[in-house]
């Protein structure tokens, strides 16, 4: 254990939100692209908080902020996909993590196919897709949190390295 914490609470006490992120940065993490198509557009966003929460029934669950355009269209969707990037896809990570990036043909030049449950878009070259219908919301803070279903799933038979975020950064693992 370090000989140096940080101090974690305000001076009322309370949690303090930028300690608090610097805390979670120290757990790596998967990083995915979370689709979706509504009204003729994809919508699309780079996900860390991605996880398996059920094998009976198979459920996953992702944190989405609140105020985002993919978060709207999900909701109104209730199916999305989802494409685990593999470690040469850093590229596409920062891509669809970019604010106020423009929505009209944000997916041109990234070659994907359609779920054949969702039409959602699944990026070619990731370690695998999930197709997702949405069960559940729950509101938390400024996310909510969203349980699905999971509809089909594929995978690389070959996995190369994996994406990850760690310390604000990415690496990769194999």
């Amino acid at each position: 254990m370090s000989a140096h914490l940080g101090r974690g609470t305000d001076a009322s006490g309370a949690p303090d939100p930028t300690d608090f992120r610097s805390a979670m940065k120290r757990l790596p993490s998967g990083v995915t692209i979370l689709t979706t198509h509504r009204d003729g557009a994809d919508h699309a966003m780079t996900a860390d908080s991605f996880v398996s929460v059920s094998l009976d029934p198979v459920l996953v669950l992702v944190c989405i902020q609140r105020t985002s355009r993919f978060c709207e269209a999900v909701l109104t969707t209730r199916l999305f996909g989802v494409s685990v990037l593999a470690g040469d896809q850093e590229d596409l990570s920062r891509w669809f993590a970019t604010p106020g990036r423009p929505l009209a043909g944000q997916l041109d030049q990234t070659p994907h196919s359609r779920g054949a449950h969702t039409g959602a878009a699944l990026l070619d070259g990731a370690l695998a897709h999930v197709e997702c219908r949405v069960s559940e919301v729950h509101a938390a803070g400024d996310h909510v949190i969203v349980v699905a279903e999971v509809l089909a799933q594929s995978w690389e038979q070959e996995p190369t390295s994996a994406l990850v975020h760690y310390l604000g950064r990415y690496g990769t693992i194999s």
